[in-house]
């Protein structure tokens, strides 16, 4: 066993304890684990990636499932016509550049980091009991299964804020529900890339393997770790991926990078400091609550 094929599987590990955790961001992490670690290219690692999660969030669902957190009529109906739009992203993304899919890749990543390191504003929508309206469902499934299919992302992270702000379900039923949408909608996609891409099945199972041992262990830390501060945590940690991803596709020199990031942090400060209406105030806890 080669140490490229060890560091590979352990770090699939982490994407099982993502989706155990978080309902979601396994293919944002399998993806540059297979592209960037086991040396695939773009377009076999994100059908890769489609089968490992597909699988992790089938056998995490089962749990949720068996304490009630799972929404059925609503994650089947998600799901069916999040299958119809990764079918057609994963035919489609067959046939995209691969630099291309993988740019598209790093850009989910970022609107991913910035939307979990903000949180969600506003006041938070009253949980429901009852399934959601089936056309918004629908429109919904369809949407966001097409981005998972062509860039083998978005599942979890555009899932679950649907089914929370659709109707109001409750977080942890969400998150349920959501590996339910997110096993399908990777299945479908799937079978769309496969009809354009081979994979190494050995690899891929192990993998996958890795990745299911993770979710267990995702499982029993939930509820332990502050969900506030996980989310922030992983955020951050999302945002310095799609960085990284960006410098390898597009050949950006480091010191371009730093520059960017060092304007972004003066801009920033001075937002914080100098602004009264910065939104960075706005949207901090301790701000909100000096008012």
């Amino acid at each position: 066993m080669t140490v490229t094929l060890v560091a590979t599987l352990l770090l699939s590990v982490l994407v099982g304890v993502s989706l155990g955790l978080l309902g979601g961001g396994g293919s944002i992490l399998t993806v540059p684990i297979l592209a960037y670690v086991a040396g695939l290219d773009a377009k076999e690692a994100i059908a890769a990636s489609l089968f490992v999660v597909g699988v992790t969030s089938a056998v995490s669902v089962v749990a949720h499932a068996r304490a009630g957190r799972v929404r059925w009529r609503t994650g089947l109906i998600f799901g069916a016509a999040g299958m119809a739009g990764a079918f057609v992203g994963g035919l489609v993304g067959g046939y995209i550049p691969g630099t291309v899919l993988m740019i598209a890749f790093a850009l989910m990543m970022l609107a991913t980091a910035v939307a979990m390191i903000r949180g969600r504003r506003g006041p938070a929508a009253e949980p429901t009991t009852g399934d959601l309206p089936v056309l918004k469902v629908v429109l919904e499934g369809l949407v966001v299964g097409l981005v998972t299919g062509l860039v083998g992302a978005g599942g979890g992270f555009l899932v679950v804020p649907a089914l929370v702000l659709l109707g109001g379900l409750p977080m942890s039923v969400a998150v349920g529900t959501s590996l339910l949408v997110i096993a399908m909608k990777s299945f479908a996609g799937l079978a769309g890339y496969l009809t354009s891409v081979q994979l190494d099945w050995p690899l891929v199972l192990g993998v996958t393997a890795a990745a299911v041992a993770g979710s267990f262990v995702g499982a029993r830390l939930a509820g332990v770790v502050p969900e506030q501060a996980l989310r922030k945590g992983f955020g951050i940690f999302v945002l310095a991926m799609a960085v990284f991803v960006l410098v390898q596709e597009l050949s950006v020199p480091l010191w371009a990078v730093g520059a960017v990031a060092g304007v972004a942090a003066l801009g920033a400060a001075v937002c914080w400091t100098a602004v009264p209406s910065c939104p960075l105030r706005r949207s901090a806890p301790h701000a909100v609550a000096a008012r």
